[in-house]
């Protein structure tokens, strides 16, 4: 090979050399561009138009709207800017599909959530749960979140406060579930009541018991059934299902608890009558007294 014909290939080698880097110069230059431009577009969209929507849920939807269909847009045009040919079709649609699905994650992963919950479920319409800092009773499930009638906040003993909840069926696998209802259909409530110190507690823990009883027995014996189901699931050790009556000395009187079974949504109404019932059998006893908080004086 002479002289002339190194310079030749050199110079070649060279100019290929520039033109490629020019190519890839012009493909950040223009991809840059598409970005600012579709940028620069959403903002004035939004200051525009949608920052103008006095209706706070419509704005917020169409912000929604505008983010996806950016992302969307962004994603054809740098695929055109950067894939040439019928080659690169397969990688294009593979980068596509993968900006939507990026885009798309919160309702892809609740859709996901959907099908968790058809496949395990861990809940169902009419179940009682709570969820992270949300209870309720389940009143609907679709594809991208289930509805609960709101129990408890301001409202005592888990009645519902009227508030209807939907709830991203994706925070099924972020936040604590506790069913009220799955594998144990029972709760344990306690009703704790303060006598004086002078009152005759013995005697007062003996009514206390017979009205436990009295109310207790039914969802005693129907929960030993659910019990004996439930540990062929899962490992749940011997419990005290009957009705109990705990003692403790507090600063104001003696306190006896009286812990029950008694199923979630009644827990309010059992609790109720039994109150009027210990109201009843007290009223009748001059030697028992409810105590309050008092000062004693020497």
């Amino acid at each position: 090979m002479n002289v002339i014909e190194k310079i030749i290939l050199n110079t070649s080698s060279e100019i290929s050399k520039f033109f490629t880097y020019s190519s890839i110069q012009a493909k950040i230059i223009a991809t840059l561009l598409a970005i600012f431009l579709i940028v620069a577009l959403r903002k004035s969209i939004i200051n525009l138009f949608i920052l103008r929507l006095e209706d706070a849920k419509i704005r917020y939807n169409w912000l929604r709207v505008t983010t996806y269909a950016s992302v969307g847009f962004g994603i054809i045009i740098v695929g055109q800017i950067w894939l040439d040919g019928i080659g690169s079709i397969v990688t294009y649609l593979g980068l596509v599909s993968a900006g939507i699905a990026i885009a798309l994650k919160d309702p892809i992963t609740n859709v996901t959530g959907w099908l968790f919950i058809l496949w395990n479920r861990p809940l169902e319409a009419g179940d009682r749960i709570q969820l992270g800092e949300h209870s309720g009773d389940v009143i609907d499930i679709n594809f991208f979140n289930f509805t609960v009638m709101e129990i408890g906040n301001w409202v005592d003993a888990d009645q519902n406060t009227g508030r209807i909840i939907h709830i991203p069926n994706g925070k099924i696998f972020i936040e604590t579930l506790a069913n009220y209802g799955k594998g144990f259909e029972y709760i344990f409530n306690e009703i704790p009541v303060l006598i004086t110190f002078e009152s005759e507690w013995q005697k007062a823990k003996k009514i206390l018991e017979k009205i436990a009883k009295d109310f207790g027995e039914h969802p005693t014996r129907a929960a030993e059934k659910e019990i004996k189901k439930a540990s062929q699931k899962f490992l749940i050790q011997d419990q005290k299902l009957d009705p109990v009556v705990y003692t403790k000395v507090a600063e104001s009187g003696v306190r006896l608890t009286i812990r029950y079974l008694c199923s979630p949504q009644f827990r309010r109404e059992t609790e109720q009558e039994i109150w009027e019932e210990i109201l009843k059998e007290f009223d009748l006893e001059p030697n028992i007294e409810l105590a309050y908080p008092t000062i004693r004086r020497i």
